[in-house]
């Protein structure tokens, strides 16, 4: 790619030849991801700690397309220290595998109190519906000591957890005791676990039905940090706790488009013939993600800029 007119990709091939080709084109449509699998990119632009997380998706995912529309005058936009990040299998592997996706979600958090090695809550389990809290749940878990977390339920919302606890791979303990759970618990301070379950179960607003379909408001009371809704009792055994880490699976910042999906540079103007889609877009999220939307976005964005590029390579 020139300075001001895309003329030619260059591709590298596979491994071990990894020789360059070079692709002539009137236009080029960059769609290829964001940086969340580029762990110097996730230190620098989102900070401390993210180089450990976990890629819910591919290892190519590295930012490449976005360094190199920036290197040629594209201009940089959205939240750059922010991605979609979720509760995530402690112990998954580095990156995902697209011949066998991994089943790390832990999606039923809602249900289950969250505790910390400290064997203390630190986030409101029931804000809202699991899409509007699930991707920015995943910093606040990476933040935590150790980055770890554990999720705890207890018989009475068993039949409601979600299909990926039940499946091989997860790092789960039972027991009929909160005292026997803790001590299969890797790395959780016992007695402040023990006393963070009993002031949890005291505060509940137990007048208020608990209604799984609704945000209920069956809250707690008093707590430094109270769960808003489902607040359940952990008191029915057998209990069961499952360990999460962080899962990154994309990050927000990277490249400014228009309505027809130029890209623009600093001055707001088109790169002619250089268009943008999916998640090496800038600016569609900040702070956090709706469920599903980047999805949404991909096929609208994607149909357009190959609309447009198409156009465009036409009128050349």
């Amino acid at each position: 790619m020139s300075q001001g007119l895309v003329e030619h990709a260059v591709a590298n091939g596979e491994q071990p030849e990894n020789e360059q080709r070079e692709v002539r084109a009137r236009a080029v449509v960059l769609a290829s991801g964001g940086f969340e699998a580029n762990r110097e990119m996730r230190t620098r632009y989102l900070g401390p700690g993210w180089d450990m997380a976990k890629v819910r998706g591919t290892r190519y995912n590295t930012g490449d397309g976005i360094s190199m529309a920036l290197d040629m005058g594209a201009q940089s936009y959205g939240q750059w220290s922010g991605c979609h990040s979720v509760a995530w299998e402690r112990y998954a592997s580095d990156f995902g595998d697209v011949e066998s996706p991994h089943a790390g979600y832990r999606h039923s958090y809602p249900f289950s109190i969250m505790v910390n090695s400290e064997g203390e809550r630190f986030l409101d389990e029931g804000a809202d519906f699991r899409n509007y809290t699930y991707a920015k749940y995943g910093r606040i878990v990476l933040q935590q000591p150790g980055s770890f977390a554990w999720q705890v339920f207890d018989a009475q919302v068993k039949h409601l957890l979600r299909d990926e606890y039940k499946l091989r791979g997860a790092t789960k303990v039972q027991a009929d005791t909160l005292e026997g759970l803790v001590e299969k618990m890797q790395d959780v301070h016992p007695m402040n676990f023990l006393r963070t379950v009993r002031e949890y179960n005291a505060a509940i607003a137990r007048d208020v039905p608990f209604d799984p379909n609704i945000k209920d408001g069956r809250t707690t009371r008093g707590l430094a940090i109270d769960k808003t809704n489902w607040a359940n009792a952990i008191e029915v055994p057998p209990f069961e706790a499952y360990s999460v880490g962080c899962g990154i699976t994309f990050t927000f910042g990277g490249l400014k488009i228009d309505t027809n999906t130029c890209v623009l540079d600093m001055e707001d103007a088109p790169l002619p013939g250089l268009y943008a889609a999916g998640e090496l877009v800038g600016g569609l999220y900040y702070f956090n993600y709706p469920g599903s939307t980047g999805l949404m976005a991909g096929s609208v964005f994607g149909r357009i800029a190959g609309r447009e590029a198409a156009a465009f390579a036409k009128s050349k």
